[in-house]
Parts: C-alpha cells; sequence; structure tokens
C-alpha cells in the first residue's frame, strides 16, 4: 500500500542525508518530490537524485534554494505551486551546525546557526500554509533533535535552534488545527550523515553508543520512516508532537 499516492512534497536540504533518505521514501510511497539544495558542491548529488525520482516515474525537482533566505523560500514555493499545482506535505529539514563553546562562539556563528535551522521553518512554513489553508489539509513535518530537548555541551546554537523548533510546531499545530492542517516535529539522535562523520568512528563513536540504549547510530532510513509516519494518513490525528527518533539517548 502506497501511503503518499499523488501527494506532491517540499523537502528542504535533501541533497545527501537524511533529506535524501526521506525524498526516496516519498517516492516509494508515490509522492511527487520538489525539494532544494543550497552550495554549488551539493549539484551534482541534487541531479542524480532528482534524475532517480524521475526514474520512479514521478515529478521530481531539484531547486538551489536557500531556506535562510525568505525571498528564496517565496519564490522556491511559488515555483513548486506552478509546476506541482498543490502542496500537501513540507519537511523543514535544512540545518547545519557550527559547534564551539560559548566562550569562542562569534556572533555570527550564532546567528548563522538559528538562521538556517530556525528562521528557515518559520519562512518556509509561512508560504506553505496558503495552499494548505486553501485545499483544508496538510502535514507540515519539521526537522528538529534531540539535542534541542537534551542540549549538549558546545552546542547551545544548535541547541537553542531545535529547541526553537518545538516550540514553533506547538503554536502552528494550535494555530492551523482547525483548517485540518497538522504540524509536528522529528527530534533525531545521532545519525550516520555526512554531517557527523566526525562522531562515527574511533574513541568518540563508541562513547556515544554506550549513551544509546538501542547501542547504534541512526540510518537515515530510522528518519525516514518516522517522517513517513507524520506525512501519512496513519498520524491524521497526530499534531503539535515531538517524536524522538534517538534509541532511547534522552531517556
Amino acid at each position: 500500500m502506497k501511503l503518499l499516492e499523488n501527494k506532491v512534497a517540499i523537502i528542504t536540504g535533501a541533497a545527501r542525508g537524511i533529506g535524501e533518505g526521506i525524498a526516496l521514501l516519498f517516492a516509494e510511497h508515490g509522492a511527487h518530490i520538489a525539494f532544494t539544495y543550497v552550495s554549488d558542491s551539493s549539484a551534482e548529488k541534487a541531479a542524480q537524485l532528482e534524475s532517480r525520482l524521475q526514474q520512479m516515474g514521478l515529478k521530481a525537482k531539484a531547486w538551489k534554494s536557500n531556506a535562510g533566505d525568505p525571498a528564496q523560500c517565496e519564490q522556491f514555493v511559488t515555483e513548486v505551486l506552478k509546476e506541482f499545482g498543490t502542496v500537501d506535505i513540507c519537511v523543514n529539514n535544512a540545518g547545519i551546525s557550527k559547534d564551539n563553546l560559548l566562550m569562542r562562539m562569534t556572533t555570527e556563528q550564532w546567528n548563522e546557526v538559528i538562521q538556517v535551522n530556525l528562521n528557515s521553518v518559520f519562512y518556509m512554513t509561512k508560504q506553505v500554509i496558503r495552499p494548505m489553508m486553501k485545499a483544508r489539509t496538510g502535514s507540515i513535518i519539521n526537522m528538529s533533535s534531540v539535542i534541542g530537548e537534551m542540549g549538549n555541551a558546545g552546542q547551545s546554537s544548535y541547541a537553542a535552534s531545535k529547541a526553537g523548533i518545538i516550540g514553533f510546531t506547538k503554536s502552528i499545530a494550535k494555530e492551523l488545527g482547525s483548517r485540518n492542517i497538522r504540524c509536528n516535529a522529528i527530534a533525531p539522535g545521532f545519525v550516520e550523515t555526512d554531517m557527523t562523520q566526525y562522531l562515527q568512528e574511533g574513541e568518540a563513536a563508541e562513547k556515544y553508543k554506550a549513551g544509546i540504549p538501542l547501542g547504534r547510530f541512526a540510518g537515515a532510513k530510522d528518519i525516514a520512516n518516522a517522517t513517513l509516519f507524520l506525512a501519512s494518513d496513519l498520524s491524521a490525528y497526530v499534531t503539535g508532537q515531538t517524536l524522538s527518533v534517538c534509541g532511547g539517548l534522552n531517556i
């Protein structure tokens, strides 16, 4: 059974890692995919993903667009509506980390993380709710982090941005529930992606795994499966929630 048959999904930051995993799983379940990437270094991977999705018999297109820029978000969603006709699902996945101890963190480092991780969620959600309100249906999924729930030394900016997403998610769920638009967050733990490569080997990896009851890092597919649940009608009565996909790290 395909859970997202003919739905149109927007996914930000999908050229690699978690976003790529979500795009592929959504496509397996029949969704058409509009996704973004931000850097020239990701252009080739984005083109490969676009082609792979199209070969699955679906409509798919990659846009070079910075989710942390409100004008680019507006242009992106406008173009998606023109080409795809609607937006049923929005996965706000774009994110960065600039880890540093507070004593050493610069204002620029702090602002960049907040801009890309938190402000982007506001910019994108503001754009997609218009077609969703018109259709009186929609699912918005915001990628938070277990660090936003727990905090972590050296990650104050990242933790603040991801905790902010949780508060934003609850508020939007309350605002838009009467329009049948759901808004939920996912809080991944440590996930094996390019972004966390430095955590995956040696003593550091074993130390982190020792604190995870399931004893392993997540794969992108683990996060994608949770996202699929929140995007589909399987979660039709779920809104304003944060689903922690962390192997028990936060307990």
